[in-house]
């Protein structure tokens, strides 16, 4: 296992460049699930990430990682998957503000994660924490429906974002191991590739080919994917996992500047009201974790 950085500053700035990079490729991936669905902007970033980030890694000359590391490679893959595919049909059916508001309830839903799967107890701080997150996401909602002018798909959409943020939760628990276990171009390489083998297993009912004027924007969104990968999982291997999901809170800044510059998407008030409470019961959770790190054992 690698150890920790003697300071969290670095990691925590490389965390936060991460997760710009992410959000930067959320708008290609918004377009492109817009024009061509989200199935296929997923398999076809995954599968040009898994080629771009497979040139980089052979290069160095790698190992075969052992078993548990491969393990862990296709399990955390497998949850990625469907986070993915589930968040992006919901992106191109809702503000990119919205869809990251809502997806910050992750924190929190990794408390009834660690319960189910470690055993962990929660506390009544935590479950009045988790209320105020779930409230915040009402708000949002009723913010929705309170304008009468949403999509007839836009429940859905909040639906699927907050399924997504299911599989985000757990998908924060492996993260930490993952990142003691391998480098960041071994879990960029294979993240991307058992990606796109789950994903590929739809293509004989889903598969289409997009256009060459896609191209730029598939190449771009699966660079910045791996970047973002490859800055987040040095920063994980260097500081704690509760130190860093704090980050996560910066693209919805990021989310709010990119919907109104790309796609003119209006920021409400109920929005940032909601998000507001998310964070706060996010924040109120991270004061009670104790300092030795919770999310490290998930994997094991």
């Amino acid at each position: 296992m690698r150890p920790d950085s003697p300071s969290p500053l670095v990691p925590f700035l490389i965390a936060c460049a991460g997760i710009a990079t992410f959000s930067a490729m959320d708008v290609l991936m918004k377009g492109l699930s817009i024009d061509i669905g989200a199935y296929n902007a997923v398999l076809w970033r995954t599968g040009t990430g898994a080629l771009v980030s497979g040139a980089i890694y052979a290069v160095s000359r790698p190992t075969m990682p052992d078993r548990a590391t491969m393990k862990i490679h296709a399990v955390r893959s497998l949850f990625v998957a469907g986070m993915a595919l589930s968040f992006f049909w919901g992106l191109a059916r809702l503000p990119m503000a919205e869809a990251i508001a809502i997806a910050f309830v992750a924190p929190l839903l990794t408390l009834y994660m660690a319960a189910l799967f470690l055993g962990e107890k929660i506390g009544p701080r935590s479950i009045a924490a988790s209320l105020l997150g779930i409230a915040g996401v009402l708000v949002i909602v009723a913010g929705k429906l309170g304008r009468g002018d949403y999509a007839p798909e836009a429940l859905w959409a909040v639906g699927a974002v907050f399924f997504s943020a299911m599989l985000y939760a757990y998908n924060l628990i492996l993260a930490r191991r993952q990142a003691k276990m391998a480098e960041p171009l071994e879990i960029a390489f294979f993240q991307n590739f058992f990606v796109a083998l789950i994903i590929a297993l739809g293509a004989p009912w889903f598969l289409a080919v997009p256009g060459g004027d896609h191209a730029p924007h598939i190449l771009g969104a699966a660079i910045l994917a791996t970047l973002s990968l490859l800055l987040l999982s040095w920063a994980y291997a260097r500081a704690e996992a509760q130190i860093l999901a704090t980050t996560e809170y910066t693209g919805f800044l990021w989310a709010m500047m990119f919907g109104w510059f790309f796609f003119d998407e209006r920021v409400t008030w109920p929005t940032i009201a909601g998000a507001l409470l998310i964070v706060a019961a996010c924040l109120i959770v991270a004061r009670k974790v104790p300092h030795d790190d919770p999310v490290e054992p998930a994997a094991a």
